[in-house]
């Protein structure tokens, strides 16, 4: 169904880009109604849904399983911390951050991508870095493992990571509400800038690399190129998050990069929809908000019940929330489309039976 899936790569429809300003409108307006802790908790659902799509595009539209998402998330929020700490500028901080975010995808990219390894080796390359960067993290707990003037103080993380400034007033930071919206704003940037993208020459041919790698090399396309430009473009999205989540919680720790972390995108990305770009935002939100639940509701083994719950769902919805129902939807849409048509023709009645020709 267009109105929820990019796969026919054509320009967005005006019906589409009105759902997307009323989910806008709505997210803008919602401080306004509730309180300080559901913004909070909202905050980061936007978060944890940029990074979901910087992975699931690599892997619903690139044919790419990253489980380095993590490891690009961590390295910004880190980045941001070391760098906003030292110059007392959070501008300057962030964009620098998202910079080391892509240069880290591009080395580690050029390697794995160049390199022709096969999609299997890729995600598993990418899981060992992962979990190699955070163990590297943890074992900075030593007072000589300091950048500038910042300890990296290992497994207990950078605390009172600054708050960002105002771009033209620096001695203005912002509150909860203000990084609430800061958040919303980069989520809609990230999706709308990534459904547009697909409509362009070099996302078409990513979806091509995707379904047949071989037939775009004969084509005259370097895939190499146009899977690392994809899985740079992924890793600087990864670590906005980043620089988000240490924004958010003026912390940032090796937790971030950690195995649990990295799974968990992926379980968003598999619940929403990974052939969508709204499916990972849904999932996101939906597995947030059941974990949260639980954990208030005094629940014990959260755990336990949410996995339960998970493979509940990936049975009953295999390829994801949304996509089931937009088929659903395009389903029933089609069979009153065509009762409509059969009503039109000449001498026809109705029965018990449905629309039928006299």
């Amino acid at each position: 169904m267009r109105l929820i899936s990019a796969e026919d790569c054509e320009a967005p429809v005006p019906l589409w880009w009105a759902l997307v300003a009323v989910a806008a409108v709505i997210g803008f307006a919602l401080p306004s109604f509730v309180g300080l802790d559901v913004v909070m908790s909202t905050s980061i659902i936007f978060v944890y849904a940029i990074l979901t799509l910087s992975m699931s595009y690599l892997w619903g539209y690139c044919g790419m399983l990253s489980f380095g998402q993590t490891a690009m998330y961590g390295v910004g929020g880190y980045a941001y911390a070391v760098i906003a700490l030292n110059s007392g500028n959070t501008t300057i901080a962030v964009f620098a951050a998202v910079f080391l975010g892509c240069l880290f995808a591009l080395v580690i990219g050029y390697f794995m991508i160049y390199g022709r390894i096969s999609k299997i080796y890729f995600t598993v390359i990418t899981l060992v870095i992962t979990v190699v960067l955070e163990k590297a993290v943890r074992a900075t707990s030593d007072e000589r493992f300091t950048i500038g003037s910042v300890p990296l103080r290992g497994q207990n993380g950078i605390s009172n990571v600054p708050d960002l400034q105002f771009p033209w007033d620096p001695s203005q930071t912002l509150f909860l509400d203000g990084v609430y919206y800061v958040a919303l704003a980069a989520l809609l940037a990230v999706f709308i800038g990534l459904r547009l993208l697909l409509t362009t020459h070099f996302g078409r041919v990513l979806m091509g690399i995707r379904d047949n790698e071989r037939r775009s090399e004969l084509l005259g396309y370097d895939t190499r190129k146009y899977q690392l430009g994809a899985f740079v473009l992924c890793g600087g999205i990864a670590a906005l998050a980043g620089v988000l989540y240490g924004v958010w919680g003026n912390f940032v720790a090796p937790e971030m990069m950690n195995l649990n972390s990295a799974a968990n995108i992926v379980i968003y990305a598999i619940v929403g929809g990974r052939s969508t770009l709204a499916g990972p935002i849904a999932g996101t939100a939906i597995i947030q908000y059941l974990t949260s639940w639980l954990g208030t509701a005094g629940v014990g083994q959260v755990t336990v019940i949410l996995g339960t719950v998970l493979i509940v769902f990936v049975m009953l919805f295999p390829r994801g929330i949304l996509p089931t129902l937009g088929d659903v939807i395009a389903q029933v849409w089609r069979f009153a489309l065509a009762g409509r048509d059969r009503a039109k023709l000449p001498g026809a009645r109705k029965t018990s039976d449905g629309w039928r020709n006299a």
